[in-house]
């Protein structure tokens, strides 16, 4: 049987290569779901990475692997286009919610697919401006603490 799918956000995506708080919880739903997400997530994934590893909390003896990791998984990971009509919703988004740009793009995202897919998908996210945005358009949100 198929998994489901479920749009999985960067904030938790990230926490599947970091150990972090909510890494378990995130590890267990990327078991569960088969991975949606936007365009904009390898990108997003990479710079969190960097960071993390910048401020020495990702050894860069690790780093390498994780990134191999990254690139492995990817092949498996359904990647939604930063259509026109992704980014005249995320323009919607950010007049309503105020939230930052790839945020936005991020919710916009899910919102068109399942516009498009006529389906609930669970957002998974870590981020709790996010979780917020995600209640005035009727998701079905999966906190990841």
């Amino acid at each position: 049987m198929t998994r489901p799918l479920a749009y999985f956000d960067t904030s938790v995506v990230v926490k599947r290569y970091v150990a972090e708080r909510g890494a378990a919880r995130a590890r267990a739903l990327l078991r569960q779901h088969r991975l949606l997400s936007s365009a904009i997530t390898p990108v997003e994934a990479l710079s969190a990475l960097c960071r993390r590893r910048a401020a020495g909390d990702i050894a860069a003896r690790d780093f390498a692997d994780i990134l191999a990791r990254v690139q492995k998984d990817r092949t498996s990971w359904h990647l939604v286009n930063v259509s026109g009509a992704v980014l005249e919703q995320a323009e919607e988004i950010v007049r309503r919610t105020c939230l930052r740009t790839l945020d936005a793009v991020q919710l916009a995202s899910v919102v068109t697919v399942r516009g498009l897919a006529e389906a609930r998908i669970p957002f998974v996210t870590a981020d709790a401006r996010q979780r917020e945005a995600a209640g005035e358009f009727a998701l079905d949100v999966i906190w990841v603490e």
